[in-house]
C-alpha cells in the first residue's frame, strides 16, 4: 500500500467519480480510472482498489436499473464468464504488471475492431447481427470467457461486454441494466478470488470505505443525465471510451 500523498488522494478521487459514473451513465469508462491507478500504484494493489470501488458503484447500479435487465442473456453469458475468471486468476498471480496491462489492452483493441467489422458487415448486407449474436453459441463462448477474464485480471471486462452489448443492438436502458447486474454478479464472484490470493486488505477496505460516498454521488448525477440520451449518440461514446480505455492500458 503506498503512502497517501495529497497528489495521490487527488488522483484516487478522480478515479471514484470516473467509477461512479460508469456504472450508471457511460460503461466501459472504468478502464480509464484502471489505466490511472495502475500508473501510479502497484497493479495488484490497484486491481483490488478498483474492484472495492466498483462493487459499491453496482450496488447503485443494479437498483437504478432493477427493472431493465435482461435475465436470458445474463443466463447464457454466465458459464463461460466462470471459465475466463479461473484463466484470469491464474494469469493475475503468475504475470507481471506490464505484461498484464498490455495483454488486455491489445485484446480489447482486437476485439473492438472484430465487432464493429461484424457491425458494419451486417448492416451492409441487410443481416440481424442482434439476433445472431443472442443466439451464437460461439459468440456467447467468446465474448463471456473473455470478459470474465479481463475483468478478473484487471478489472477491464467492461469494454468486452459493451461491445457484445452494442452488436447485439441493445437499447440504453437494457443495456446499462443487463450490464449493471452481469458487473453486481461477476465482481462478487471476483471477491473471494481476489481475498484468496491476498490482494484485499484491511487498508484497502477503509479507502475504499473513504471513497464510498464519491462514487455513489457522481452515480446518482449520471443516472439522472443517463435518461436524456439515445443510441444514436450513446453508441459511438461507448466505442470511443472503449478504444481509449485499451489504448491507456498499453502504456
Amino acid at each position: 500500500m503506498p503512502t497517501l500523498s495529497p497528489d495521490l488522494i487527488f488522483i484516487l478521487a478522480i478515479c471514484a467519480l470516473l467509477c461512479g459514473l460508469a456504472k450508471t451513465a457511460l460503461p466501459g469508462l472504468a478502464c480509464i480510472p484502471v489505466a490511472i491507478l495502475a500508473a501510479v500504484m502497484p497493479t495488484r494493489t490497484s486491481t483490488a482498489l478498483m474492484l472495492l470501488m466498483l462493487l459499491t458503484g453496482d450496488l447503485l447500479a443494479v437498483w437504478t436499473y432493477r427493472k431493465d435487465v435482461d435475465w436470458k442473456v445474463l443466463r447464457v453469458l454466465f458459464p463461460p464468464v466462470v471459465i475466463g475468471v479461473l484463466i484470469g486468476a491464474a494469469f493475475l498471480a503468475t504475470v507481471s504488471n506490464q505484461v498484464m496491462k498490455v495483454s488486455i489492452g491489445i485484446i480489447i483493441l482486437i476485439l473492438t475492431a472484430i465487432t464493429l467489422g461484424l457491425i458494419w458487415y451486417a448492416r451492409r448486407n441487410g443481416r440481424d447481427l442482434a439476433t445472431s449474436m443472442s443466439t451464437s453459441l460461439p459468440a456467447r463462448l467468446f465474448y463471456g470467457s473473455l470478459s470474465g477474464f479481463t475483468t478478473m485480471a484487471a478489472n477491464s471486462g467492461g469494454p468486452v461486454v459493451s461491445l457484445y452489448f452494442l452488436a447485439s443492438r441493445f437499447e440504453v436502458r437494457r443495456f446499462l441494466g443487463t450490464q449493471a447486474w452481469f458487473f453486481f454478479i461477476i465482481n462478487l464472484i471476483k471477491l473471494p478470488f481476489s481475498a484468496g490470493i491476498g490482494l484485499i486488505t484491511r487498508e484497502l477496505l477503509l479507502l475504499s470505505a473513504c471513497l464510498a460516498p464519491l462514487v455513489l454521488g457522481v452515480a446518482l448525477l449520471g443516472r439522472r443525465w443517463i435518461g436524456r440520451i439515445d443510441n444514436k449518440i450513446f453508441d459511438p461514446i461507448v466505442t470511443i471510451l472503449t478504444v481509449l480505455s485499451a489504448l491507456l492500458l498499453l502504456f
